[in-house]
């Protein structure tokens, strides 16, 4: 059981059955009466966002998640496939609930599935994943102006910006919780 101060960006907790998680969080305390706690909340089933105000003296039931350790497989039209890595059982996702990850997930890639009551709701990559650059313009000699990047299309169809000498068929670190460039790396 969670106290209304332990409410933080991030928490995930239960409100009538269905998952949620603090994406937005605001602490004020009035001249007189009670402490409140402002919440952005992201139901993590649906999708749906709304704010809700909590009292110091709410209490919230912990939400029953389990994470699993998958490897991305293939995709067959709007559904992904996934082995869990623990007893090699295949299962489904849909678009919806991979979602953004579709952008950086390349096959035989280890991720976490998020499962709530026995059921999939989300699906997270590790925080920085190698990828090749497939297309890239070339980079212009004494081009290095400050802060200069290019636009650069990585193998899973995906464009990112990327420093000027980042070159064609290179591989490159990328942060999947900002989709930004972070190194040069060798393959």
């Amino acid at each position: 059981m969670y106290d209304a101060s332990d409410l933080k960006k991030g928490l995930k907790f239960q409100i009538d059955g269905d998952p949620y998680i603090i994406v937005d969080f605001q602490f004020k305390k009035p001249g007189k009466g009670q402490a409140l706690y402002k919440c952005k909340l992201r139901n993590m089933i649906s999708g749906a966002q709304f704010e809700r105000t909590f009292r110091s003296g709410d209490k919230f039931e912990e939400a029953a998640l389990e994470e699993q350790e998958v490897e991305y497989l293939y995709a067959e039209g709007e559904s992904y496939c996934f082995m869990n890595t623990s007893n090699y059982e295949q299962d489904f996702l849909s678009k919806e609930q991979v979602g953004d990850a579709i952008d950086l997930l390349k096959e035989n890639t280890v991720c976490t599935v998020l499962m709530f009551n026995g059921r999939a709701i989300g699906l997270t990559l590790p925080n920085f994943i190698n990828l090749k650059i497939i297309k890239s313009d070339p980079w212009a000699k004494g081009d290095t102006a400050t802060g200069s990047t290019k636009p650069a299309t990585l193998e899973t169809g995906f464009e990112i910006q990327v420093p000027p000498f980042v070159e064609e068929g290179e591989y490159v670190k990328i942060d999947t919780r900002t989709k930004a460039y972070v190194e040069r790396v060798s393959a």
